[in-house]
């Protein structure tokens, strides 16, 4: 065999490859939306790499020229607490040396001021648990701040209601604790 010039040999190889594409090119053309589609989703998820590397960059440089907050302080919820005498507790936790009043005190104290004598009494001939006229259209810190003034029973009738209507669990879970509270007061009074 002779020596082939070796343009006529790359000429060939390209024929060669132009025709192995064009067997190829159906599967490719059916791979194709598939292709473009992960490709437009890796530069999508790059884009939003870059971009969240830039904010983690540009609030660590913002930090710096803030103060730094002071820490909070958390709630903590001290209602389903009793203290010495048996009665609930009407401070939230607070730093040594300082003492909050309870927030939920403060609403309560709020909504008995403003209503009228009788307002939350039930008309005469109306279904209403504990004593409550309106009960399905007030919400959870409404219900809370009522609490205290309602007797076991009452309590009980209310927790029946809820899980008879809207059973909804965080007013199930409330009425619950409450319930629980109000029977261990009433038994460590009996206990004394």
């Amino acid at each position: 065999m002779r020596h082939v010039p070796f343009p006529l040999r790359v000429a060939a190889g390209l024929a060669v490859t132009t025709a192995e594409r064009v067997r190829g090119l159906p599967r490719q053309l059916v791979e194709l939306p598939v292709t473009v589609a992960s490709q437009a989703l890796q530069v999508s998820m790059r884009v939003q790499q870059h971009v969240t590397e830039l904010a983690i960059k540009g609030d660590d440089a913002l930090s710096s020229l803030r103060r730094p907050e002071e820490t909070p302080e958390w709630a903590t919820f001290d209602e389903d607490e009793v203290d010495d005498l048996g009665r609930e507790s009407t401070t939230v936790a607070a730093q040594p040396g300082t003492a909050e009043p309870d927030p939920w005190a403060e609403e309560e104290r709020a909504l008995a001021s403003d209503h009228t004598e009788g307002e939350f009494d039930s008309p005469v001939g109306a279904v209403a648990p504990g004593g409550f006229a309106n009960y399905d259209d007030l919400t959870l810190p409404q219900v809370r701040a009522r609490l205290r003034t309602l007797s076991l029973p009452q309590l009980e009738e209310l927790l029946a209601y809820e899980r008879e209507h809207a059973n909804r669990p965080s007013f199930v879970g409330m009425l619950t604790r409450r319930i629980a509270n109000v029977r261990q007061a009433e038994g460590s009074a009996d206990g004394e």
